[in-house]
């Protein structure tokens, strides 16, 4: 552990503010806690508002060079950032394990996607299109192009502390935007060894300070940020009541919000499915990196045929899953994050017993060092209160369904909008699950669960999810601004619409 650290520069106090470089900061003193094993892993000084004031003014400085640096200069920086990645790869995917309790090959496949998402935006720097019009006036033309927005906050959580921010910070960057970024507290070695690596980037290329870090209280930076007029887009991934918190702020002075929240997800199971095919994806869904995911598997929607063997093999899964530290070889589930993760998901355990659930595996902490529970399955007869809330732990509530519409109709009974699976070998079912009257969720898959989406599609969810999207397809453009543009190469000045004025 402690060479894992070292060389990832991660000895002694670390500094919670970057401007390029680390700053001298005088706030308290935080613990970087292994929720596995409870031990210290490192200290941060955190940042206040006068470094706050710094880290922000150098990247409006540096971001007026930047931007007019051309696109595909941006994407070569950018595909060196993956390279040093790479580099870095076995490292920074260990940090994510010890900080956040990933398993291994979690960790490493969390930036095993930063670098996808890089290698992403250097294709796309050459490829910011805008599109040509015709116009309705002799002798013009029209057209529209797109500029770098400026300033961009990006707001992560824990549960993905060095992918999420690189699906903004790298597109953002070929779009050629400045980034400073607020990690969560839970997770701050990951921001701060993530941004070392990629700062000497860009101090190479003499744009340090195009990426800035800030890791401090929401009190004393946070609430700062999103009410910066600075920053024309917060993107900020978390719990619905943190989005409706920035959404508020950033909204009242007219600025940009990018909200991925949270997700009740569920899985819908046919009869004519792949069984065998769908208790793995459940399996995967429910309790991968411990149901601390957004798009953790939390409802089970089974036709009633096969509701009964379906849940047998699935118990036996979760009798059998072997939980421990996920440093080590064969543990597929590892702790939650912290003391209060596990009594959030005690306060859902009793609740939905205490609401009828029965209960087939799991339902209690694991005594010992770290934040451990065991991965827990209900199930409930109809929709219980506590099915329609996001608990962020491993407990899945199945219940069963004779009808798709009603299945589907369940599905879509939560605040939430994130993923969706079915699992079917009908054709129709599928189309109709994919139909205008189907998954009202940003994500819908077909025989794939709900968890692992790839870089390549744009992310993200609708309704209280927030309607952000991140990451692939044309989710770039949440980090320009369009301009359309009329050109006059007449003589005559008509105006639109056959509107006269003569003088």
């Amino acid at each position: 552990m402690s060479d894992i650290l070292s060389r990832l520069g991660l000895d002694g106090v670390q500094s919670g503010a970057w401007n390029g470089p680390a700053l001298d900061t005088d706030g308290p003193v935080i613990d970087s806690v292994d929720p596995a094993t409870g031990k210290t892993l490192g200290q941060i000084r955190l940042a206040t508002q006068a470094q706050y004031e710094t880290v922000v003014s150098t990247a409006q400085d540096v971001f007026t060079r930047w931007r007019m640096l051309p696109a595909p200069q941006r994407g070569e920086i950018v595909r060196q950032m993956a390279v040093a990645l790479r580099a870095h790869k076995d490292d920074l995917g260990a940090l994510i394990t010890m900080e956040v309790g990933k398993l291994r090959s979690e960790g490493e496949g969390e930036v095993q996607e930063a670098i996808d998402v890089a290698d992403f935006a250097v294709g796309l720097s050459r490829q910011l299109y805008g599109l040509t019009m015709h116009s309705e006036r002799a002798s013009h033309r029209m057209y529209e192009q797109w500029h770098p927005l400026g300033l961009v906050g990006v707001i992560t959580a824990f549960n993905f502390p060095h992918a999420v921010w690189a699906w903004n910070a790298m597109i953002a960057l070929v779009c050629g935007d400045a980034v400073v970024w607020k990690p969560s507290l839970k997770a701050p070695l990951t921001a701060i060894a993530t941004h070392r690596v990629c700062e000497e980037v860009l101090a190479a290329h003499g744009f340090s300070g195009v990426f800035g870090l800030i890791i401090g209280e929401d009190q004393e930076v946070g609430h700062a940020m999103t009410a910066d007029r600075r920053f024309p887009l917060i993107s900020a991934t978390g719990s619905c009541r943190m989005g409706r918190a920035v959404g508020a702020v950033v909204a009242q002075r007219l600025g940009r919000t990018l909200l991925e929240l949270g997700g009740n997800n569920a899985v819908l199971v046919d009869k004519d499915a792949d069984l065998d095919l769908a208790i793995r994806a459940v399996a995967f869904g429910a309790m991968g990196t411990s149901g601390q995911r957004c798009t953790t598997t939390r409802r089970l929607l089974l036709h009633a045929d096969i509701a009964d063997a379906f849940l047998a093999k699935l118990t036996k899964v979760y009798e059998t899953v072997r939980i421990g530290n996920p440093l080590e070889d064969g543990v597929l589930v590892g702790p939650l994050i912290d003391e209060d993760a596990v009594v959030q998901y005690e306060t859902a355990v009793a609740a939905a017993k205490a609401q009828g659930a029965t209960l087939l595996a799991g339902g209690a902490r694991v005594e010992g060092e770290g934040h451990f529970v065991l991965p827990t399955l209900f199930r409930a007869d109809g929709v219980l209160p506590v099915m329609q809330e996001e608990t962020f732990a491993p407990i899945l509530y199945a219940t069963t369904w004779t009808d798709l519409s009603e299945a589907i109709a369940i599905q879509n009974g939560v605040d939430q909008g994130l993923s969706s699976a079915l699992f079917t070998d009908s054709f129709r079912a599928s189309e109709r699950f994919l139909s205008h009257a189907g998954s009202d969720c940003g994500i819908a898959n077909i025989n794939i669960g709900t968890s692992g989406a790839e870089i390549g599609g744009a992310f993200g969810g609708e309704k209280d999810t927030g309607g952000g999207r991140e990451s692939g397809s044309d989710a770039w453009k949440a980090y320009m601004r369009r301009q359309t543009c009329t050109l006059n190469w007449g003589t005559d000045l008509p105006l639109a619409q056959g509107v006269t004025f003569d003088v």
